[in-house]
């Protein structure tokens, strides 16, 4: 999907391996957390454009040996990457970063395994294989994230509020939050017992 004629493979870039080298561009594919590659990025974009290829499952399913296949009940949403911007909240600050929200449906492979009874039910994922590429959402900078802030929110706005009219869950509204302050899109206007309120700069 990302590959072109002429593009190098786990290259060696300023000391270190990168997943994608092309010219002076760089292809990170991060399965994990974003907030692991904090040092890695620190030294790539001060002489590279990295693009950071991060996958989202929108939809799951999980497959076990001996059962039948199942769709899982949790689907993600590109909204979801917040989780992973709040280990660095200013990271789309930089002129050389993108970040790929890549959209996906994949199969969770999972065997039993007594010793994960009690806390996974039993079963222990060995395997994620990836079905479809459903969507690509490209963040290229801070303003890319206001299209996560929901029109018509009143100077004031809590999160609460924030989850409300942009169908979130509270935890999600609190991680943008988090991230737009830090980016300076949104002002603290007050804080009170419940919170802080806020007044979005967009």
């Amino acid at each position: 999907m990302y590959a072109r004629p002429g593009d190098r493979f786990e290259a060696q870039v300023e000391g270190m391996v990168v997943d994608l080298l092309r010219a002076d561009d760089v292809v990170e594919v991060q399965t994990g957390s974003l907030g692991a590659m904090g040092p890695k990025l620190d030294r790539l974009l001060a002489s590279h454009r990295v693009v950071v290829v991060h996958p989202i499952a929108e939809r799951t399913v999980l497959v076990r040996p001996g059962y039948a296949d199942r769709k899982s009940p949790k689907r993600g949403r590109p909204v979801d990457i917040f989780g992973q911007l709040v280990s660095l909240p200013t990271l789309l600050d930089h002129p050389n970063l993108t970040i790929d929200v890549v959209m996906t449906v994949e199969e969770r492979v999972k065997i039993e395994d007594p010793k994960m009874r009690r806390r996974r039910g039993g079963w222990r994922t060995v395997d994620r294989r990836l079905v479809e590429v459903v969507d690509i959402v490209r963040l290229s900078g801070v303003d890319d994230l206001d299209d996560f802030v929901p029109s018509g929110l009143a100077d004031g706005f809590t999160t609460a509020e924030l989850a409300a009219a942009g169908g979130y869950d509270r935890n999600t509204a609190q991680q943008i939050a988090y991230c737009m302050r830090a980016l300076e899109r949104f002002e603290v206007v007050d804080r009170t017992r419940a919170g802080y309120s806020y007044r979005f700069r967009g």
